[in-house]
């Protein structure tokens, strides 16, 4: 097929350009001498210096956009000592960004931006999970998971925590919807290894820290002790300083910890907790874990008012509720966008709140007790139940309770998607005793009211923790006065009428720190600068992210949120996305992907930056994308940024091709015919000249193919291809069948695993399913079909139409007309059939396509055939890759099951996600799924496993590449397993 068109990608209609548009003499990226200086230091692949890197670390979850002079990649220590000394001497600044969850800009920079999530995940286990010791760059989400074999957690429990990592939850004293006060991370974090701005690494573990820093450091160490002493001697200060941390707080820099520590390591370490990064490099910490109490309760009540819903907090908090969340109308209403909440929030009326309780046990004993006390109090509620959906009752089951979860963490992001295009969304958090939340509550909506805003409310009740979203236009300067009076408003009412905090978990950041002075008065205030003062003397590190005099700093660096294409234009940057993202470590993840398409828009045509942004998009986004969606799963609104790379495709492609492709699809009987000869081909050709020198030989020959035609087109031989397939389907029967069994194209085209004797995978599944009764019949006419998957992931429209219609009428005769069900043997494949194919099909398909019952393979086995098998043989252990088909299927239980029979041991490592083979995309860009496998391959090539087990052969191969081991479908387990 000839190359795809240049400049797909470019803007439509640029709606800029915009104030905050990146200029031009920006458009080469770093500049000199600081790029080569930099290249010098640290090795070239540790430096992204081309404008579109610096575009695409320039935002975070905040309304601020900072655009920095470099990114660095640190790997280690050294390297980020490295950084620091380097900035000492040229009189630079230095800010430390990890998973970029912040919602305050606390991580962007405007000089050197150093990335220290990369390479910087693990956890290592202590103390049998009674502690944690874990890099900066793990997300809460993975920790627990390590955490939750040994019963254990960690206290501090953010709505992010699919995303966020520890260094900044540490650094944030990020806390959540339980930790409160004594949960947090000030609370339950043992100890950390902090790189001080002078590069002087200090373990506050270590028992001889205090003398080490004292030889390091003396001026360092003498002035933290001589503020201690000050605010020792002034008793009223002390007061007021255990005063102001009986509620949540994280504004300004923690002063208590001059109270609660007695050395100069000690008090550090405290101060490191909340510091945003201005103080040190967070390098490690080690955890004291908590219970994780399984045995739940939880309840979502509506109130007629958030006054109402507020009123009822104290009470649950003296029943023992271990959380107390607050939803308002605004928020329950947005939440429809969030998959499985009920479609008749959308009609709650505005007053409306809501309570999700939730009470948490070690035992049943525990949670009856619980039970028995949450009654008594919804007793005594004036609760309302506005649609059919509400039911005011607490339960046990674990979905429903995951729902109500589900909503309520998507707070920002649903409410977020649902503002008006083009504005600028603002999250802040505060407290105030929680006696007084019902009060602030009225108070915070009346003040809102005054300012013409109509923002949603949310928040930790238990512990007078209240969020609230409101959206303005960063580009109207009147809006951002009105934004600005509201502001100022907002912050003298919560001090001056509540005595509360500005900052309750968010940290202080860009948006409060004008206000520092407010809230904790000129006494306090200054002792924080002394702190910053003492402990980075030349302001190295995060200038104006927590200590700032310019009482208009709030209003620097808003960013505009230009329009992009419908399916992008909610995000809010949030970075929820970015875990899951198999390119996120190669190129871009998709939150970068829209990023940088805003910039495009903000340029006027024809600028330098815009068209250097053009020409990296092209691989960096869309050629990298691994097109796999789960993106759309992480999303709390469901963008699917994979989608849009595939549209970006399909922009690419001219008639020709779109003609081309829809001739391969019509022709596809002749297209598997001549796949299946060449890898025949290439599998004789390495028998004649042995594995190395026929490898070697294909490698060079598709190489130079690849140079020819482009890299996207042809695909790289891989030594891991498997060889060809058997010519011919095994034999079955129609009559008396219980399913149609349709073997996916690719297990048509490619074989097994070389070397592992035993059936095919399509003899594998009509013999299990024969043992257990339930016989399938395969088509004889499933030659020349798919499931359209191929043009699908490529954008090609036209080819993915013919190819979804033939399917579909294929499936409807073969299953007479949907009497039984189809089974498909290829995961991605059973996605393609059962969800992707609609959108192309006539309206006559569509409507046979509503009758089919498609089944993959490894669901007909869990739940068909499994209850009717005898297992005569287990393995030891066996290790799985879930696809990522799977997860948007929700199969996952299904493996579990089918692997669970076959073998005593069963590990889905903590770090699976999608390989990004992605059919043939993994051959295209080979570099990509290196890149995606790499943290899986670690955890699995750490130990010895009998078998390795997934449901797609592409994504077989891909495992097979990126551990050295042999993966093959769970179904052959299962027939060994169960073999006579």
């Amino acid at each position: 097929m000839p190359q795809p068109k240049p400049g797909a990608p470019r803007p439509h209609a640029v709606t800029g350009p915009s104030p905050d548009r990146l200029p031009g003499h920006r458009a080469g990226g770093t500049p000199e001498p600081l790029r080569t200086e930099l290249i010098a230091l640290l090795g070239a692949e540790k430096v992204l210096w081309q404008v579109s890197d610096l575009v695409r670390y320039a935002s975070d979850a905040s309304p601020y956009r900072f655009v920095p002079q470099v990114v660095v990649v640190a790997e280690d220590i050294d390297d980020v000592s490295a950084v620091l000394s380097y900035a000492h001497g040229r009189q630079r600044e230095v800010v430390f960004r990890a998973a970029g969850t912040s919602l305050n800009g606390q991580a962007q920079g405007e000089d050197i931006l150093v990335d220290v999530r990369r390479h910087w995940s693990g956890i290592e286990v202590l103390e049998e999970g009674r502690r944690a010791r874990i890099r900066p760059g793990t997300t809460v989400v993975r920790a627990n998971a390590a955490l939750a074999r040994y019963g254990r957690i960690l206290g501090p429990d953010p709505a992010s925590a699919i995303a966020c990592t520890l260094g900044g939850v540490v650094a944030n004293n990020a806390s959540g919807m339980t930790a409160g006060t004594t949960r947090n991370s000030y609370r339950t974090l043992s100890s950390l290894t902090l790189v001080l701005p002078s590069g002087t690494v200090v373990d506050t573990a270590d028992p001889l820290a205090d003398e080490e820093l004292a030889r390091a450091e003396p001026v360092l160490c003498r002035g933290l002790m001589e503020i201690r002493e000050e605010i020792l001697a002034d008793p009223a200060l002390v007061a007021r300083i255990r005063a102001k941390y009986e509620i949540k707080n994280t504004t300004g820099y923690r002063l208590d910890a001059y109270l609660d520590g007695a050395t100069p390591v000690e008090v550090l370490r405290g101060l490191a907790v909340g510091s945003e990064g201005t103080l040190g490099f967070i390098s490690e910490v080690v955890f004291d874990t908590l219970p994780l109490d399984r045995s739940l309760c939880s309840a979502l009540l509506f109130f007629p008012s958030l006054p109402a819903a507020a009123a009822a907090v104290p009470l649950f908090n003296d029943a023992g509720a271990l959380a107390v969340e607050l939803m308002d109308g605004n928020t329950l209403r947005a939440s429809v966008s969030v998959a499985g909440v009920p479609a008749d929030w959308a009609e709650l009326p505005r007053e409306t709140a809501a309570l999700l309780v939730e009470f948490r046990a070690p035992d049943e004993p525990g949670r009856l007790a619980h039970e028995r006390r949450a009654a008594r109090v919804r007793e005594g509620l004036d609760l309302v139940a506005p649609v059919a959906s509400v039911t005011n009752a607490f339960t046990r089951d674990p979905g429903t309770i995951a729902g109500y979860w589900k909503a309520r963490k998507a707070f920002v992001t649903a409410v977020g998607g649902a503002r008006a295009s083009g504005t600028t969304l603002i999250t802040e958090d505060f407290a105030v005793p929680p006696s007084r939340l019902a009060e602030a509550c009225e108070a915070l909506l009346a003040l809102q009211a005054r300012h013409g805003f109509d923002a949603a409310v949310a928040g930790h009740a238990a512990h007078g923790n209240l969020h609230f979203l409101l959206a303005f236009d960063a580009a109207d300067p009147a809006d951002v006065e009105r934004y600005a009076a509201f502001m100022d408003a907002f912050c003298r009412l919560t001090v001056e009428r509540f005595d509360g905090s500005l900052k309750a978990e968010h940290s202080t950041g860009r948006n409060i720190a004008p206000f520092l002075e407010l809230e904790w008065g000129p006494r306090a205030t200054e002792l924080m600068w002394r702190t910053k003062r003492v402990v980075d003397p030349d302001g190295v590190l995060a200038p104006r992210i927590l200590l700032d005099r310019d009482p208009r700093a709030h209003l620097r660096g808003l960013k505009t949120i230009p329009e992009v294409e419908a399916p992008a234009d909610p995000c809010i940057e949030c970075g929820f996305c970015e875990p899951t993202c198999p390119s996120g470590d190669l190129t871009t993840t998709p939150r970068q992907r829209i990023v940088l398409r805003r910039e495009m828009n903000r340029q006027q045509p024809g600028s330098p930056v815009l068209d250097e942004l053009l020409a990296s998009y092209g691989y960096d986004a869309v050629e990298t994308c691994a097109g796999d969606s789960t993106c759309k799963l992480a999303c709390p609104v469901g963008i699917d940024t994979g989608a849009l790379m595939k549209d970006f495709r399909h922009r690419a492609h001219g008639p020709r091709q779109e003609r081309a492709a829809a001739l391969a699809a019509r022709r596809f009987g002749a297209v598997e015919t001549a796949a299946r000869l060449a890898v025949a081909a290439a599998d004789r050709i390495t028998d004649l000249l042995g594995e190395r020198l026929g490898d070697r030989l294909l490698e060079a020959v598709t190489a130079s193919a690849r140079t020819a035609a482009g890299r996207d087109l042809v695909p790289q031989w891989l030594p891991q291809v498997p060889g060809p397939a058997a010519r011919a389907m095994p034999a079955t029967r129609r009559v008396g069948s219980a399913a149609v069994y349709y073997p996916a194209c690719v297990n048509r085209i490619f074989g097994g695993p070389a070397g592992r004797p035993g059936p095919s995978l399509p003899e594998a599944v009509v013999a299990v399913s024969e043992r257990a009764g339930k016989p399938v019949w395969i088509p004889g006419d499933v030659h020349g079909t798919c499931c359209a998957t191929i043009w699908h992931s490529k954008g090609y429209d036209d080819g993915n139409r013919v190819m979804a219609n033939r399917i579909v009428e294929a499936a409807w005769g073969w299953t007479a007309g949907g009497r039984l069900p189809l089974v498909v043997d290829a995961s991605s494949c059973t996605l393609g059939i059962a969800r992707e194919v609609v959108p192309y099909l006539t309206d006559d398909n569509r409507a046979l396509h509503r009758e089919l019952t498609v089944v993959d393979s490894i669901v007909w086995a869990a739940d068909e055939l499994l209850p009717h098998l005898e297992v005569r043989r287990t393995t030891g252990s066996a290790v799985l890759h879930p696809t990522c088909s799977m997860r948007h299927l929700g199969d996952e239980a299904h493996l579990l099951a089918v692997a669970g029979a076959c073998a005593e041991e069963v590990v889905v490592p903590d770090d699976a996600g999608c390989c990004a083979f992605a059919g043939d995309r993994g051959m295209l860009h080979p570099e990509l799924t290196d890149s995606a496998t790499a943290r899986e391959a670690a955890e699995v090539t750490a130990r010895p496993f009998d078998a390795h087990l997934s449901a797609n052969r592409m994504c077989e191969v891909g495992m097979d590449r990126a551990t050295g081991r042999s993966y093959y479908s769970a179904l052959l387990e299962l027939e060994h397993a169960t073999r006579p």
